[in-house]
């Protein structure tokens, strides 16, 4: 088999060399002879005309034509597995939906959102990734994921040729556990003047609103912890040490699930959820699915 004039196999060992770091481990882990590996190196290193692995130490490292050989590598065989995984679950009747997360969506929202993939009268295998919205949009353009689901949009006149689909939006509410809810509920929101707040970091986008809610309130409010993870941020808050804001539909959630409780509304500061994918128009069923729950009323209060 041929991969745009190389050799599928020797691209394939020279994958595993170079993350086993040597051709003794490569050896041990496919149990094949030393010998075999390195014929299989040799030619396609012959075969391109470059050096991929050099050593270091006593281990082999990829060259710099080998990072980049590597990089392209890991895309491959990545898309190789998906396909794999692909046909054996059509041919099963499923069908399969790879999602990233970004770690600033409260992530009872993605659990709401794709929830709905799994009224479908297809069966849907959810695959989820959680990481940073940068990482996701690489991941997404190199057709590892089929949608990202995020809190932001993409900005317009970037490299990626992404799209961002508004799912909704949501007003947002202060919680607290009982203890500083009783505190501070009275007078709200001019009773959190030095109240202990915890807030996303200032590369969230729902940072600067919560900044301006509180000079538009006159609130001087003491910020007790900053959080890039909302799971993070939450467990911070169910365990005392300051106030949150959550959108106003998880309110229910929030309370059952994190035993925190209604300190005041704050209408004016709004959320909003994203799906963002390769295509300018939604086709995949399972995304349909969630738009359309969306659009039935998921952040209705």
């Amino acid at each position: 088999m041929k991969t745009s004039g190389l050799n599928y196999r020797h691209l394939y060992f020279f994958w595993i060399v170079a993350k086993e770091g040597g051709v003794t481990r490569a050896a041990e882990r496919l149990g094949l002879a030393v010998q075999t590996i390195s014929m299989q190196l040799s030619a396609l290193e012959l075969s391109i005309g470059k050096q991929l692995l050099e050593p270091q130490g006593r281990r082999l490292v990829p060259t710099e034509a080998g990072r980049l050989a590597f990089s392209y590598c890991e895309q491959i065989f990545l898309l190789g597995d998906q396909l794999q995984d692909a046909l054996d679950e059509a041919e099963a009747g499923k069908m399969r939906l790879t999602v990233g997360i970004s770690d600033s969506l409260p992530k009872l929202i993605a659990f709401r959102l794709l929830q709905a993939t799994q009224t479908m009268n297809k069966q849907v295998r959810l695959v989820c990734m959680e990481d940073e919205f940068e990482n996701l949009l690489a991941d997404l353009a190199l057709g590892k994921l089929d949608v990202v689901l995020t809190d932001r949009t993409v900005r317009a006149g970037g490299s990626l040729k992404v799209f961002s689909h508004l799912l909704g939006e949501s007003d947002m509410k202060l919680f607290g556990v009982p203890r500083l809810a009783e505190k501070y509920r009275g007078n709200f929101p001019a009773s959190l003047h030095h109240a202990p707040l915890l807030v996303p970091t200032r590369n969230n986008a729902l940072r600067g609103r919560i900044d301006t809610w509180l000079v538009q309130h006159k609130v001087r409010a003491e910020i007790a912890g900053e959080f890039e993870d909302n799971a993070m941020l939450n467990t911070f808050g169910r365990n005392g040490m300051g106030l949150f804001f959550a959108p106003s539909a998880l309110a229910h959630d929030i309370e059952d699930q994190l035993g925190a409780v209604l300190v005041g509304d704050a209408p004016e500061l709004r959320e909003h959820f994203y799906a963002i994918s390769n295509e300018r128009k939604i086709r995949h069923p399972a995304i349909e699915a969630i738009i359309s729950t969306v659009h039935s009323g998921l952040f209705a209060h």
